[in-house]
């Protein structure tokens, strides 16, 4: 048998996947006298509420129920931290798409055909969409944070200084499968929701304050959420998915009937939030070899309409603005700004990958200013022993040097790069561009008490187990990696360990499922249980105790495991146990941003290799090699999944994905046929992908291994610069200004312009 952990096992649904017999929200029997369920929409950005006639809409077929905020008991709000996002509008919209009403009726195409007969009247008011608007208008959601360390007068002592500017655009989630909930009333006021979510416990506590009156009072334990699956989420359901589950939620209140709300993936577009789009300036001042000496970067977002996230986002994007760079003297600062648009929100890297694109493109800025390699600047300005990030974290893992190191070899970049120039002197429309950029990732949520998780094990008496936890599985393969971990605790197969759906009744309040710390948190609390009830084992049975292979071996006496468990049970031994866990030594202090808000880092590193037409600016990735430090990876196979996904979807966020608005704030992309996500021939025709065999994490995490939903997405950063370099090869210019996403548009812009 082999080891459980450490081990390339299939992803516990992988097979179900490809046959489609996976059981998603979507796929439950639909239960008798179901109600669907439609949003009326706002068609302003910022308008006042006038009046509302929802006769005819009441009178359509098919409709049993319309709701306005003012059929809601309790609380109007769906928000995660500061109750600034309605379920349904009051007094003035704020965003185009913003619901306003809720429809219920027998059927889906009932419920959206209603929907659109509601008679709002609104007055519009001055509506602030971009970032240039709200900082004219000084529209925040709160105070420019700054961020200093060492002393900012080596701005003008060092013997080179530059200065420049890049713009970052959004990115939608676009989750194979919508936004889902189902919800089906209980007796006594009790409430289960299905849900597609990444926080079930969230969607518990808001559904119980919405729900709650004084003639009725409803509290969390009333209501139960639970999520088997999820068809993808980076981010996109992490607080976004409380819209729909409450809605489903009071209509199955009102009406005593189930009620389900199945999200239009144009609707779905239009009303949730997206990854923040961000302008970043720079001034920095270096020397002859490229070595920072100090650095002023300016960062400001598009929040949207509420602050969702964006606070805890933009606060990462500071903490990733050095990357793998020593920054003797920093300063940064950031400004959040607030907009009559949807309210962005977690999106995966959380807010890490605009930071670091923003410190990649000053590392590019520098060697073209130098006539450099980018590589050796890159290199010269990594961390070294001792050295502390901006915000006083000391950096005691650093790998990245190694990386790549290694990389460098593998990928035969020298070689590569004067062949690339060869071509480009030969060609006289393809230029092609190389460039490698390194990763370095925190891994915690940066809010500290979100650093914990429970779980709930149980041994049964045939020697089966089962495993519930708080985290979500979202195709990440996070249910296979903890079952890995609890059968080998217990020395068996995984084919005993049964992955039971998260529900908030089993393992209560729990953190979303997110910043990369599934595995890291649920895995430990998981073992933490498994511990438990295998050392109930030992002391039931004396003496030294084996388990290995199925077997419990107690000195000569070889058992099989179902016949232990079986035993324990016949003497009155506990055979269940729940298990804790909180990230240790971690700790910030928000008003000086300074502290350790990250238990650990991971590393990585990528080479990409482009061409660009110059004639139509179209531009493909011809080859990539990707190298990503896992620590001593639980399953090789699933986070080198995580890689590949994690660098193409980056891809997709720096070439293709183009969040398009008019000046009403209407969104323009919001179906595939106008928002181009990547797709299978977008993937380089040579992708080589491996995990560093060196890795190991330093940090005693469960079994050594390292997070990996994250940090590869930032391997994508080589893209922009290899763009980047494909630019300057064939305009002969040092300076560029390619914005992401690069699409043909702006890459022609860039080859004109410069």
């Amino acid at each position: 048998m082999p080891d459980a952990v450490h081990s390339s096992v299939p992803h516990d649904s992988a097979q179900r996947h490809v046959a489609g017999t996976a059981i998603y929200a979507d796929d439950v029997p639909e239960p008798k006298n179901l109600l669907h369920l439609a949003f009326g929409q706002s068609p302003h950005a910022h308008a006042r509420i006038v009046s509302i006639n929802l006769d005819a809409v009441r009178a359509a077929p098919g409709v049993v129920a319309v709701l306005t905020a003012a059929d809601i008991p309790g609380a109007n709000n769906v928000a995660p931290v500061f109750g600034d996002d309605q379920l349904l509008a009051t007094e003035k919209v704020i965003f185009v798409g913003q619901p306003v009403f809720l429809v219920a009726a027998n059927s889906a195409k009932a419920a959206r055909m209603a929907a659109k007969l509601g008679e709002v009247v609104y007055e519009p008011l001055p509506a602030i969409l971009t970032i240039a608007q709200a900082r004219a208008a000084q529209s925040i959601l709160e105070p420019a944070q700054v961020m200093v360390r060492g002393d900012m007068a080596a701005l003008d002592a060092a013997p080179h200084r530059i200065s420049g500017k890049v713009e970052m655009g959004g990115q939608d989630h676009f989750y194979l499968e919508g936004q889902i909930a189902i919800a089906t009333p209980g007796e006594g006021g009790a409430m289960h929701i299905l849900s597609s979510t990444q926080h079930p416990s969230e969607i518990q506590h808001l559904v119980a304050h919405m729900l709650h009156s004084q003639d009725r009072p409803v509290m969390s334990a009333d209501v139960t959420v639970e999520v088997r699956r999820m068809g993808g989420g980076f981010g996109g359901k992490e607080t976004q998915a409380a819209l729909f589950a409450a809605a489903a939620a009071l209509v199955a209140d009102k009406t005593g009937r189930p009620a389900k709300f199945r999200a239009d993936r144009d609707d779905d577009m239009v009303m949730t939030g997206k990854r923040h789009d961000f302008e970043a300036e720079f001034d920095v001042a270096f020397d002859d070899d490229g070595r920072i000496r100090a650095l002023r970067l300016e960062l400001a977002s598009r929040c949207g309409c509420s602050a969702d996230l964006s606070l805890a986002i933009n606060d990462r994007a500071m903490f990733h603005a050095d990357n793998c760079y020593h920054l003797p003297n920093v300063e940064i600062v950031s400004h959040r700004y607030k907009t009559h648009t949807v309210s962005n929100t977690a999106f995966r890297g959380f807010g890490g990958p605009q930071g670091m694109l923003a410190i990649e493109r000053v590392m590019d800025a520098i060697a073209a200013h130098l006539g450099r390699d980018a590589v050796s600047v890159r290199q010269v300005n990594f961390y070294r022993p001792g050295d502390r990030t901006p915000y006083g974290m000391e950096v005691t893992d650093f790998v990245a040097d190694c990386i790549i190191s290694e990389l460098l070899e593998s990928s035969n970049y020298a070689a590569r790069k004067m062949a690339i120039e060869s071509f480009n002197a030969t060609h006289p429309y393809l230029k092609r561009g190389i460039a490698l950029t390194p990763v370095k990732f925190g891994i915690s949520f940066t809010t500290t008490h979100l650093n914990q998780a429970g779980a709930l094990v149980h041994l049964y008496a045939d020697g089966s187990i089962g495993l519930n936890h708080g985290g979500t599985e979202m195709g990440q393969g996070l249910n296979t990696k903890v079952a890995q971990i609890v059968a080998d605790v217990f020395g068996v197969g995984l084919d005993v360990v049964r992955i039971t759906a998260t529900r908030t009744d089993k393992v209560p309040n729990t953190s979303a499922t997110a910043a990369s710390s599934g595995t890291d948190l649920n895995g430990m609390a998981a073992w933490n249980a498994a511990q438990t009830l295998r050392g109930r084992l030992v002391e039931f049975l004396g003496g030294d105790v084996v388990f290995k292979d199925g077997k419990v071996t107690v000195g000569n006496q070889v058992y099989d495991f179902g016949h232990v468990c079986r035993m324990a049970h016949m003497g009155r031994v506990s055979l269940s146990a729940t298990g804790f866990y909180a990230t240790p030594k971690i700790h910030y202090d928000r008003k000086s941003h300074t502290g350790r808000p990250f238990l650990y880092f991971a590393y990585g590193a990528a080479v990409s290799e482009v061409v660009i037409d110059t004639l139509t600016g179209e531009s493909r990735v011809v080859r990539a090699d990707l190298l990503h430090d896992a620590g001593r990876s639980i399953n090789p196979a699933l986070d080198l999944g995580q890689v590949e996904g994690a660098y193409v979807q980056g891809l997709g966020w720096l070439m293709t994905e183009e969040l398009v608005w008019d000046d009403k704030g209407r969104l323009l992309t919001h179906a595939p046929s106008t928002y181009k996500i990547p797709c299978a021939s977008d993937r380089p025709e040579v992708m080589n992908v491996h995990l560093w065999q060196a890795g190991e994490n330093r940090e005693p995490t469960i079994h050594r291994s390292k997070a990996v939903g994250e940090p590869p997405f930032m391997l994508a950063l080589s893209v922009l610069s290899a763009l980047t370099h494909a630019v300057q090869q064939a305009t002969g210019r040092p300076v560029i200004t390619l914005d992401a996403p690069a699409t043909p548009e702006r890459i022609l812009a860039a080859l004109r312009h410069g």
